[in-house]
């Protein structure tokens, strides 16, 4: 990916903007089907599961904790935060929903890295159902693999992001790496003169191991896109139809969901993923249920239930984020592809860039999601999401 001196790559231009202007991210968070062929999750064809809502009253001058530890109500902070839809959910019963920016209910806004949580789903429960071995090398299901650092490691080993690669003999950058994940998965995003990886698979095979698999955790895509390929092989179908049939079709949502897709047809499981902001808080209702949504049992108890409990402590995937002293203890920890703060109330987390958050509370009764096109620079103090999202919890547990 050569380019002229000193001036960087078009595809570190292109996302170096999405990273520092809210209005180019917004556009590419709510329209990214226009600039990449997707594929649709259906939903079931019958009457979608109503939404109960009752305002608790106005949530809009709650003091929250801001960036730089000021105290802001949520209106400012929501502001801060580039926030395009809030909805919380309290004990099944909608207390809050606000769209700004021009974003409206029925439009699938990207998920981005939120989208690894919900593979990581399906791959537990396949795991939990007896048709995934966790403990298996990745070539047991894609022999073509072998030789990549993907290929080497243990299906859990991706669950936890728990390799070490490099792709094509590069040092390993995580946000040059990003970038060049995206520029594989959208044509338009590479420089003149490209001719690296056209699709996921070419990308994945360029990977060589730098360490042994299990020990450190590193966050990285390729992770999830391996696993999604094992997927594959197991159930001999899609992503979107797997998330469809086990998922989407049964708790009862509202709209079809879609990953964008790669020149293969490959779904970009890691972060491709789009949905409505009501159809994802049923998604969070449904866990904080221990998987239940409309009388029937979606997500194995025993899976839902383990998210947080999944986790011993001392093991790697008990991480130090974002970027804490190896002094300090860890603040969050990451299991089967969720992030749990580690918090009283036994909370976990799907994640992803410019303030995506599907947030699940049991012991607060709390789900909410957050959908955003947040600045993402060194020059922008981050919005304590999470801090917020606990303080609405508690405020409403009274």
């Amino acid at each position: 990916m050569t380019g002229i001196p000193g001036i960087p790559p078009l595809a570190d231009l292109v996302w170096a903007r999405g990273y520092t202007d809210p209005a180019w991210a917004r556009r590419h968070m709510t329209a990214a089907r226009e600039l990449v062929p997707s594929r649709c999750v259906r939903r079931a064809s019958g009457t979608p599961t109503p939404l109960t809502a009752a305002p608790a009253g106005t949530l809009d001058g709650l003091a929250l904790t801001g960036p730089n530890g000021q105290r802001l109500p949520l209106t400012e902070l929501l502001a801060r935060a580039e926030t395009d839809a809030l909805l919380v959910m309290h004990r099944g019963t909608l207390v809050h929903e606000q769209y700004l920016h021009g974003y409206e209910p029925h439009v699938p806004h990207f998920n981005a890295s939120a989208a690894k949580s919900y593979l990581g789903l399906l791959a537990a429960t396949l795991a939990h159902e007896g048709l995934l071995d966790r403990g298996a090398r990745v070539t047991k299901y894609v022999p073509e693999l072998a030789g990549t650092a993907f290929g080497e490691a243990r299906v859990d080993d991706l669950l936890h992001m728990g390799t070490r690669m490099s792709y094509a003999g590069r040092p390993y950058d995580k946000a040059l790496e990003a970038q060049r994940y995206f520029a594989v998965l959208a044509p338009q995003l590479r420089p003149y003169g490209y001719s690296g990886p056209a699709t996921i698979r070419e990308h994945l095979s360029t990977a060589r191991s730098t360490g042994a698999a299990g020990v450190e955790f590193r966050y990285e895509n390729g992770n999830v896109e391996a696993l999604a390929e094992v997927l594959r092989r197991v159930t001999g179908t899609t992503t979107s139809a797997l998330l469809s049939e086990m998922i989407w079709s049964r708790i009862g949502t509202e709209e079809d969901a879609y990953y964008l897709l790669d020149a293969d047809g490959m779904e970009a499981a890691s972060g491709g993923f789009g949905a409505t902001a009501r159809d994802l808080v049923r998604l969070g209702e449904t866990l904080r249920c221990g998987g239940a949504a409309g009388g029937r049992q979606v997500v194995p108890e025993a899976v839902a239930s383990t998210i947080v409990s999944g986790v011993p402590d001392g093991h790697p995937r008990r991480v130090r984020f974002p970027g804490a002293p190896a002094s300090t203890p860890a603040t969050l920890s990451y299991h089967d592809l969720w992030w749990i703060p580690n918090d009283p109330y036994g909370s976990f987390m799907a994640s992803g860039i410019h303030g995506q958050r599907l947030f699940v509370s049991p012991g607060l009764d709390l789900v909410i999601v957050h959908y955003a096109s947040q600045i993402v620079s060194p020059a922008v103090p981050a919005v304590p999401l999470v801090q917020a999202f606990l303080a609405i919890g508690t405020h409403l547990q009274g």
